[in-house]
């Protein structure tokens, strides 16, 4: 039998990047995986490809509406949402003096109160089947400390970190273990415009940043969606039952706590 055979999970922001991945590793394990994302065109094609027990759903995680939508219809399908991988997020970088209102605004809308109200949610609705079970919020090296161009989006990722502890203390009574997982700089397309960020704001020629990000990683490289997959996997599966309201480094020795 295959490590999730008949768990039903939901991942947003899953059209791409490490939420495709985890829905194809998920899928490839026997789960029922809805892909949640604002776009839904790419949600639907990602679905397509990953195989017949993997769907599509529209959600954008700054309106409530869609968050209520999406996660009545993810719950509708397998009978159930057993796992929620709460991924969907946006970057954003400045210096302190021009950040503007409206970057501030979106990065907060998606990354913490999109986190907390999918969330709630889906939290809702596991209570009421009455079978617990796990939530996977994904916060980031950033929210472990301070960047100079990189303030908002650290702030953010630092409150995913601060509600994983919170919602995972408020919710264990219920059988919904909480849990979170930081990675440090990992590869993909989104890569390419923190580079270009980078670019603009420290003079530097495209690549360079992320070169120079690969090579201070203790590890010697920037990380893959892949290097999270066993992570996932024990926080969503029954070796971690006894693990509650914690938020584990994945990022190559680049932050201990």
């Amino acid at each position: 039998m295959r490590r999730f055979e008949g768990r039903n999970v939901l991942i947003t922001g899953a059209a791409r990047g490490i939420g495709r991945t985890f829905a194809a590793a998920f899928a490839g394990e026997g789960a029922h995986v809805v892909i949640a994302d604002i776009d839904v065109g790419r949600a639907r094609e990602a679905a397509g490809e990953i195989g017949k027990k993997t769907h599509a759903v529209a959600l954008d995680v700054a309106d409530q509406q869609s968050i209520d939508r999406a996660v009545a219809e993810a719950d509708a399908i397998g009978d159930g949402i057993d796992i929620l991988v709460n991924n969907a997020a946006l970057f954003d970088l400045a210096p302190l003096t021009e950040i503007s209102r409206e970057s501030y605004d979106r990065l907060f809308a998606v990354n913490v109160s999109g986190t907390l109200f999918t969330m709630q949610a889906v939290a809702r609705a596991m209570i009421a089947r009455g079978r617990g079970g796990r939530i996977i919020n994904m916060a980031s090296q950033a929210g472990r400390r301070g960047e100079p161009l990189v303030a908002v989006y650290c702030a953010t990722k630092a409150a995913v970190i601060s509600l994983t502890q919170s919602a995972g203390l408020a919710l264990i009574g219920d059988g919904i273990n909480v849990n979170a997982i930081a990675p440090g700089v990992v590869d993909g397309e989104h890569w390419d415009d923190v580079d270009a960020k980078f670019a603009k704001y420290e003079n530097r020629p495209l690549g360079e940043k992320k070169r120079l990000v690969g090579e201070a990683v203790p590890y010697g490289r920037m990380g893959s969606a892949q290097d999270l997959i066993g992570m996932v996997f024990f926080l969503a599966g029954p070796e971690s039952e006894y693990v509650v309201a914690q938020t584990y480094n994945v990022d190559g020795g680049n932050w201990m706590s």
